[in-house]
């Protein structure tokens, strides 16, 4: 795992486009535009659940992710994770948070370590999420190089997610991509 924290940030300079785009494949659809949370949903299928920190740190949001809320050039904290089921690897994660929604109660988001940010954040009754955006990820792209460096065999396109959230209308962005061998790409 240290290897893989060398190569943070992985990044995702993807093509996200609107979820009316997602596959028709009923389980990869049912995962892509679920609307609760993924870490429930990936504890409620596992034994053990674990969140591999890659690493986080403070930088100009990219053009390729701003968005009406989170602008090009805004300083974000960027976290890069690893989500495992049962001591395999699932879902690549990396959440923007701006540093002017990191105030009052969302400071707590800056210091999660290893704790699941999908945890905390549906656990809050002021949740509200927005925009779902999805993305078909080429073999050749950086977060397929992770997959294989998790000794996984990437022989397929990859898929993920993007979701706006809201926290008292304070935006952070979180991208998720399915790695090879995820119960997303599994039949039904």
């Amino acid at each position: 795992m240290q290897r893989l924290k060398q190569e943070f940030p992985i990044g995702l300079d993807v093509n996200w486009v609107s979820a009316e785009h997602a596959p028709t494949t009923s389980t990869l659809n049912d995962w892509l535009l679920d609307p609760t949370s993924l870490t429930a949903r990936l504890k409620a299928q596992c034994v053990d659940f674990k969140v591999e920190l890659l690493g986080q740190r403070i930088e100009a949001c990219q053009p390729h992710e701003a968005n009406a809320d989170i602008e090009q050039g805004e300083q974000v904290l960027v976290r890069e994770v690893v989500l495992f089921c049962d001591a395999v690897p699932h879902v690549f994660a990396r959440s923007l948070l701006p540093l002017k929604i990191l105030t009052g109660d969302q400071q707590q988001l800056a210091n999660l370590g290893e704790q699941p940010l999908g945890q905390v954040l549906f656990n809050n009754p002021k949740l509200h999420r927005e925009v779902v955006q999805v993305a078909e990820i080429a073999p050749s792209l950086r977060v397929c190089e992770l997959a294989n460096m998790l000794n996984l065999s990437v022989d397929h396109n990859l898929w993920g997610r993007r979701s706006l959230f809201y926290i008292e209308h304070k935006p952070l962005m979180v991208a998720e991509v399915f790695l090879p061998g995820a119960r997303a790409y599994k039949k039904a």
